[in-house]
């Protein structure tokens, strides 16, 4: 994400939104870029490689107010019609998902592609849905324009946090004691400096942690009572991806998009057999057919981790061959970069199925050379999710 992200000049910085924590950035001397019309904290004086490490080890506070907050809810007042409603154009189990959950899923398209990933959250009344920050108006309009009739879709202006790592809970639970008491994808009301808002057991480091929205300054409050433990340090951008590729997941626009249907992308487990072929609800989302299909016999291709040998990393765009000295590319690595935790390169890639296996090793190019990489099962790192 280093390489990707253009720097801020006094022409960008005055067309960029700010998130309520953009002063506390500044204070703490984050170097701030632009990222999805956002003035956001790139790496801190810590550097991103003791962010990366700290995050593992300790608890990474993390700014994604950037980030979309969508609250839809029944026209009829009944949660169920809006969950029928939300099923139309995700297809997950929206239905079962019970009251103080989270679960992770998709709006497709209707050819079978990504139109963006999400969380999906059921607050008793109404369902939250988190969605990245490039996307959220598209999002937006999106659930209006399919949903819109049968539920009410409303954007939730407040402020966004993220507390990862070992250490996390331990850290929030001096301000929320109740959090302690959440597992992996809970979600529920919380409360903190006289404002009310919502926490969730999740995250996007593959480590144990929370997500909290809060209103501006009540978030901001709580930010500086959370980095005023020394466990606690602010993490940015570029330890934030190279956290989320260790932990094998997905990045939109670059391993996931318009065009990569879920199955493809490794995401079919978040396709439940209540919405396959021969179950109660299949189908009735966009590009199902082909989705459905892939479900039951196989995709083309695949998803599939990749550690390069040696210390040259191999990045998003590479392309990839069978053999070194193959004529054709059959793939082309997505994401990748360095893993500290690993202290070696890693990627991600999209390599046909018959390659997408475990030990077969195929050649990325870098620089007019071939390099070998041997195809990895993802995760890249065990989670360190709180499931009980």
């Amino acid at each position: 994400m280093r390489g990707s992200l253009p720097p801020m000049t006094a022409d960008t910085a005055s067309s960029l939104l700010q998130t309520p924590l953009h002063a506390l950035h500044q204070e703490v001397g984050a170097r701030m870029v632009p990222f999805a019309g956002y003035a956001m904290p790139l790496q801190y004086p810590l550097g991103l490689l003791k962010e990366h490490l700290h995050t593992r080890k300790a608890a990474g506070l993390f700014d994604v107010s950037h980030m979309g907050q969508i609250a839809v809810r029944a026209r009829s007042g009944d949660l169920t019609d809006a969950a029928r409603a939300l099923e139309t154009v995700l297809p997950i189990d929206v239905l079962g998902l019970k009251p103080g959950r989270q679960r992770y899923g998709f709006f497709t398209t209707q050819g079978g592609g990504i139109l963006d990933d999400l969380m999906l959250a059921n607050l008793g009344d109404h369902y939250l849905l988190i969605v990245n920050a490039a996307n959220k108006a598209a999002g937006l309009a999106h659930l209006l324009d399919a949903i819109g009739t049968a539920c009410t879709v409303e954007p939730v202006e407040r402020a966004l946090i993220a507390l990862q790592g070992p250490g996390a809970e331990a850290a929030l639970a001096r301000h929320l004691p109740a959090v302690a008491e959440m597992r992996f994808m809970d979600a529920r009301p919380i409360a903190f400096a006289g404002e009310e808002g919502v926490a969730v057991r999740s995250g996007y480091t593959g480590e144990d942690g929370f997500e909290i929205a809060l209103p501006a300054e009540s978030a901001l409050a709580l930010a500086r009572a959370l980095l005023a433990d020394a466990e606690v340090k602010p993490i940015g951008l570029g330890a934030r991806d190279s956290l989320r590729l260790e932990a094998g997941l997905c990045l939109h626009g670059s391993d996931i998009d318009h065009e990569t249907s879920p199955v493809e992308a490794g995401l079919s487990w978040a396709i439940p057999k209540v919405r396959r072929r021969g179950g109660a609800r299949a189908g009735g989302f966009p590009g199902a057919e082909r989705i459905l299909a892939e479900l039951a016999d196989g995709p083309a291709r695949l998803r599939v981790g990749l550690k390069p040998e040696g210390r040259t990393p191999v990045r998003a765009g590479a392309a990839l061959y069978e053999a070194a000295d193959a004529p054709e590319a059959v793939g082309r690595v997505t994401s990748g970069g360095f893993g500290p935790s690993l202290d070696g390169p890693i990627a991600m890639g999209v390599l046909p199925s018959a390659l997408a296996m475990p030990g077969i090793q195929v050649f990325a190019e870098v620089r007019g050379q071939r390099l070998p990489c041997a195809v990895v099962p993802l995760p890249f790192r065990p989670a360190g999710f709180k499931r009980s």
